[in-house]
């Protein structure tokens, strides 16, 4: 690295920690995975490794669904160190970008790489693919020792929900999806569609998983504009799909449990304007799940939810209405009936860079880790990766 791009790090590092408010303090680390580069880097998903590793994964490549080259990068930061390793490849479907990893482990400690090969360059033509390792602590990739598809059959009851959920909608404002850009009616017969309902499914937020051992994938499509999971009873070798979480452009779930059993789903709006996250209420774990309704919270982009250890429920996003130059967490000690206690982990002026797509974890230490798309500039892309004490942040007025 030449002497004046160190320079331009340092400065950029600096201005990003000097630009943060006065409850900094909170802020444990923050550093940046790779330097900035041109290619498009995105979507990131972390893991907390048994041994204390930290893995992280994204896409990168020229762009997103119409570039061929995309593909799943990775990197390690060992346990004790402050430097990331050297970007190093997890997945390339030849011929086929390759987007939106999600990394976990199931309960018997397999690690799981899922993400999306996008076919025809279509969104709604994507299938789901995932690898799985048991050795997984030497230093690069993961030893992958198995690869295949997750194919899901959603039946006949998926046109069913849709009828019944759109019901129980407000008259419908003008949103957008490959397969409905402006008619309920349009979803309503293309969640008829055996081939429709069966494709087009995607990754972006981690899984939750329940007591039982129930894995609960969280899945988006960009053709029916709304939300559906992916479900597994048997330690992710097996997957059935849920109904379909309704409403006009509720996409990429994230989910939090209440201490009632129930779970909450938190989504990001691709509906009509303006844009405010969606909420939605599964009380049979996660098979079915209510109408969507919007809450008061600003949204532009993906958003993360996590149930805390001590109970509390964690938010971070984008809450504003015209951008992703501000990214902020936030905590609720009732449930998210209220957000309070805000944490700006971005700020910039209107419109200059993008900080986006989190992805949000809390190691047994109690710390809140996060990674998310850092786009200061066209050019400069990278991930970023911060750390938060989280009993640090003091839950002040309510904001939302």
């Amino acid at each position: 690295m030449t002497p004046i791009k160190t320079l331009s790090l340092f400065i950029l590092a600096a201005f990003t920690v000097l630009a943060r408010p006065a409850s900094a303090q909170v802020v444990v680390s923050e550093t940046l995975i790779f330097s900035p580069q041109q290619e498009h880097a995105h979507a990131s998903s972390l893991v907390a490794l048994p041994n204390g590793d930290l893995l992280v994964a994204w896409f990168q490549g020229s762009g997103e669904r119409k570039s061929d080259d995309v593909r799943i990068l990775g990197a390690r930061l060992k346990k004790g160190s402050k430097t990331w390793s050297s970007p190093f490849l997890m997945a390339d479907t030849p011929h086929i970008p390759d987007c939106n990893p999600v990394l976990f482990l199931n309960g018997s400690g397999k690690l799981f790489l899922v993400w999306i090969a996008v076919q025809a360059n279509l969104w709604e033509q994507s299938i789901l693919r995932y690898k799985t390792a048991t050795d997984y602590d030497q230093e690069g990739a993961p030893h992958w020792s198995w690869q295949d598809n997750i194919l899901l059959k959603p039946d006949s009851g998926f046109a069913t929900e849709l009828e019944k959920r759109l019901k129980e909608l407000p008259e419908h404002g003008i949103g957008w999806a490959a397969y409905a850009p402006k008619y309920d009616e349009m979803i309503l017969e293309a969640g008829k569609d055996p081939a429709k309902r069966s494709t087009g499914w995607m990754t972006r937020i981690k899984p939750i998983q329940l007591a039982s051992g129930r894995i609960i994938l969280p899945l988006y499509s960009d053709g029916f504009n709304l939300s559906l999971m992916a479900i597994s009873d048997d330690d992710g070798d097996t997957w059935t799909p849920s109904l379909p979480v309704v409403g006009r452009g509720p996409i990429q779930p994230a989910i939090a449990k209440s201490k009632n059993g129930d779970l909450v789903a938190y989504m990001r709006d691709s509906g009509d304007y303006p844009p405010k996250v969606h909420r939605s209420v599964s009380t049979d774990d996660g098979l079915t799940w209510s109408a969507t309704q919007k809450t008061n919270i600003p949204n532009t982009a993906s958003v993360e939810l996590l149930t805390l250890q001590d109970g509390k429920w964690a938010f971070l996003g984008n809450d504003i209405y015209d951008g992703r130059y501000r990214l902020s967490l936030y905590l609720s000690d009732d449930e998210g009936a209220s957000w309070k206690g805000r944490l700006l982990i971005e700020e910039h002026p209107a419109d200059e860079g993008g900080y986006s797509y989190p992805a949000l974890i809390q190691t047994a230490d109690g710390m809140l880790h996060m990674t998310y798309s850092f786009h200061p500039e066209s050019h400069k892309k990278s991930i970023k990766y911060v750390t938060v004490d989280p009993t640090k942040i003091k839950l002040t007025k309510k904001t939302y």
